[in-house]
């Protein structure tokens, strides 16, 4: 077992690692910033020294593997840097967005579970077989459909035309209701798909036909036998469907304007304000290795075979 979560733990250092050196190659790539914007722009005021003050206090006058080493010296200490555009530091700008986003994407993580067990149990369990049918292509339907367009109808038919929820955020749980329920659509259909083939597989086993045979109701070997042994791939596609979510957020709290990191993002990516980039992507990248982390800490409680390998 410690074999094991030293290897895991290995690899988030080294994906976090991956991620902040991806994003500061691929930032540094594009031309300009925030600063030598300013500094081109004729109405910006700026003089050619002050211009050279700004670079100077941002650090990017330095070269770029200067910068690199510095920020990710900054970054192990939990430091980001300032915002290009407003001077704040950009863990502040996080601290400030983050539980907006925090509360969208755990709602929605709730919701999306909801639909995709009942989806699961209804596709396996149900009597009719015209139900089932329905249930059965209902994954494929909420995969089909953006999220952007699913928001904007949500929108349009919920807010404009029957009043039921707010227009923009006022920070009620009735304007997070329908954000959310968009967003849990997302993980919703993939989660669905796998748990009720994994419970249909699980239902085939030999060991369910014995309990069959001694009596047992359907409901006791679900509980007992089949929930646990058609969870684990569950678990793992949420850890994996959990970066859906973090993409998902960015539409989302576009369409429903709300205050949260990824209209953070998108304002900082409008003015090149790359400090502010990087520290959603660091942001959004450690959340995924933490949930990833989590997921593989617990699949050994569920499933021990994981472990046959690994601490041999």
């Amino acid at each position: 077992m410690r074999r094991y979560l030293i290897r895991r733990l290995g690899q988030a250092l080294l994906v976090l690692w991956a991620a902040y050196s991806l994003s500061f190659a691929l930032l540094s790539a594009l031309p300009g910033d925030a600063i030598s914007n300013r500094i081109a722009s004729p109405d910006s005021g700026l003089t050619a020294e002050s211009g050279a003050v700004l670079l100077r206090y941002y650090g990017l006058d330095q070269p770029l593997w200067e910068q690199y080493l510095r920020g990710i010296a900054r970054a192990a200490r939990g430091d980001l840097g300032l915002s290009l555009h407003t001077a704040q530091p950009v863990q502040d700008l996080l601290a400030d967005t983050l539980p907006s986003t925090l509360a969208l994407t755990g709602l929605a993580l709730m919701v999306g579970i909801l639909l995709a067990a009942v989806i699961a149990l209804a596709v396996n369990y149900l009597p009719s077989a015209r139900l089932r049918g329905l249930f059965a292509g209902a994954p494929s339907l909420f995969a089909s459909v953006p999220t952007f367009v699913v928001g904007i109808l949500a929108l349009q038919y919920l807010s404009f035309t029957a009043g039921l929820i707010p227009s923009v955020d006022d920070g009620s749980l009735t304007a997070l209701l329908a954000p959310a329920v968009t967003l849990g659509l997302v993980i919703a259909a993939p989660l669905a798909q796998v748990f009720g083939a994994s419970i249909r597989t699980t239902r085939s086993q030999p060991f369910v036909h014995v309990l069959h045979a001694k009596g047992a109701g359907e409901g006791y070997i679900f509980r007992k036998d089949v929930f646990r042994n058609s969870s684990l791939p569950v678990l793992t596609l949420l850890g994996l469907a959990f970066g859906e979510l973090i993409a998902g957020s960015v539409v989302t709290e576009s369409v429903f304007a709300r205050d949260g990191v990824g209209n953070l993002v998108v304002g900082a990516v409008n003015t090149q304000d790359l400090p502010v980039v990087q520290g959603v992507v660091l942001l959004s990248t450690t959340t995924y290795v933490l949930v990833n982390l989590a997921v593989d800490v617990a699949c050994p409680f569920i499933d021990p075979r994981v472990l046959v390998g690994v601490t041999s």
